[in-house]
């Protein structure tokens, strides 16, 4: 049955390094985290501060997964036409992905993997790299708990799943400032998008957060 919480980012980062760190221990082999959530929702944010407590606890113990580094890449959405769509769970190579963290989760040697850029709006190759020493991926992203397509996939390889739950409104509020502070197009372009493609995914999303082991809503500000 899956945990409900409501924490601020705070406590909820000082529970989840707790129950990671016993969860290593016992664990033996490399864990994967998953970190899931709707656009917007401070995942990453929380995925990555995590990461950096967990390595203060054990030096090069954790490491950063996004999934983001699997959108398709600019060139092929728009030879596909899918351009307006961009974030969707279609235009992200799923395959590819849970391919990645299945190789992740058994490597005993670096293994590099690919980021997002929100300045370029595309993928950069050789983003990061996983050492062989880390115990523990953190894995964040929209569509972990999805149970279509190719998504299916990544649950069973998550030995922990965290779902980010925060309001609907808020999240818009959020989205629209991002789209604003990059600066690469217009504010009606980035309402537009925001309504098309950022809260349907939002909402779909949401749709699966009973998937994972814990909810928390987090009690923020905006």
């Amino acid at each position: 049955m899956t945990e409900r919480l409501q924490l601020t980012p705070q406590s909820a980062l000082s529970l989840l390094v707790s129950h990671i760190l016993r969860m290593e221990s016992a664990a033996g082999h490399r864990i994967a985290i998953g970190i899931a959530g709707g656009p917007g929702a401070g995942k990453s944010t929380l995925a990555a501060e995590l990461v950096t407590m967990l390595n203060a606890t054990k030096v090069g113990s954790a490491a950063l997964v996004p999934m983001d580094g699997f959108h398709m890449r600019h060139a092929k959405l728009e030879a596909l036409g899918t351009v307006d769509f961009k974030g969707a769970p279609h235009t992200f190579e799923g395959a590819e992905f849970v391919s990645f963290l299945h190789r992740l989760k058994h490597a005993n040697s670096a293994v590099m993997g690919p980021g997002y850029s929100r300045q370029i709006e595309d993928v950069v190759d050789n983003a990061f790299t996983v050492l062989p020493d880390v115990r523990v991926l953190i894995v964040e992203g929209n569509y972990l708990l999805l149970t279509d397509g190719p998504w299916a996939g990544v649950k069973p390889l998550l030995d922990f799943a965290v779902f980010i739950d925060v309001d609907r409104e808020t999240v818009k509020a959020r989205l629209l400032k991002r789209h604003a502070e990059a600066g690469l197009f217009t504010e009606e372009r980035n309402r537009a998008h925001i309504e098309r493609t950022d809260m349907p995914n939002f909402d779909l999303v949401s749709a699966s957060k009973d998937r994972a082991d814990v909810v928390i809503a987090l009690i923020v500000e905006g």
